[in-house]
């Protein structure tokens, strides 16, 4: 294959899950994932401690679908470099999700985030497969955060 085929073929894979993800179909997920038998998969959620093996990984995308009644992911700044069999995607998850509704509520409060992800992908017979996933919460700066909203004052967004 090209550069470009793996990258292209690398980003639908990427697609795929955060489609998946969005219509709640566990299948989908769980056939995205590596599945070889020798590389143990990992995972971590924003404020997760690692998760390691199929189980593990799976169980937390079982639990998070059966919790979040509305999800949808909006990514940008998506970069995928492609070296021999494997991937790695970086990209912006501009998350908008809502939990279970209350008091005969349609849908609960919808919430925004912002996550940073980096997507590890291996080559597989099947297709390229997600071997790790990493998720962190972007921490915005606000007027209780050290610079408040001076962008040259020390804090997160500036230099000590």
């Amino acid at each position: 294959m090209t550069p470009t085929t793996d990258r292209t073929a690398v980003e639908a894979a990427n697609t795929a899950f955060y489609e998946a993800m969005e219509t709640g179909d566990f299948d989908t997920v769980s056939q995205l994932w590596l599945d070889d038998g020798a590389t143990p998969i990992t995972c971590v959620h924003p404020g997760w401690p690692v998760l390691t093996g199929r189980g593990e990984v799976l169980r937390s995308y079982a639990l998070i679908m059966a919790n979040t009644e509305y999800i949808q992911f909006f990514l940008t700044d998506l970069t995928v470099t492609v070296t021999g069999d494997t991937a790695l995607v970086t990209c912006t998850e501009n998350i908008l999700s809502g939990g279970p509704a209350e008091d005969g509520a349609e849908l609960g409060p919808l919430m925004g985030q912002l996550v940073v992800a980096t997507n590890l992908f291996r080559r597989t017979p099947e297709g390229w497969r997600i071997w790790s996933h990493h998720a962190s919460p972007v921490l915005t700066e606000t007027d209780d955060t050290p610079g408040g909203d001076d962008p040259d004052a020390p804090g997160l967004h500036g230099t000590p």
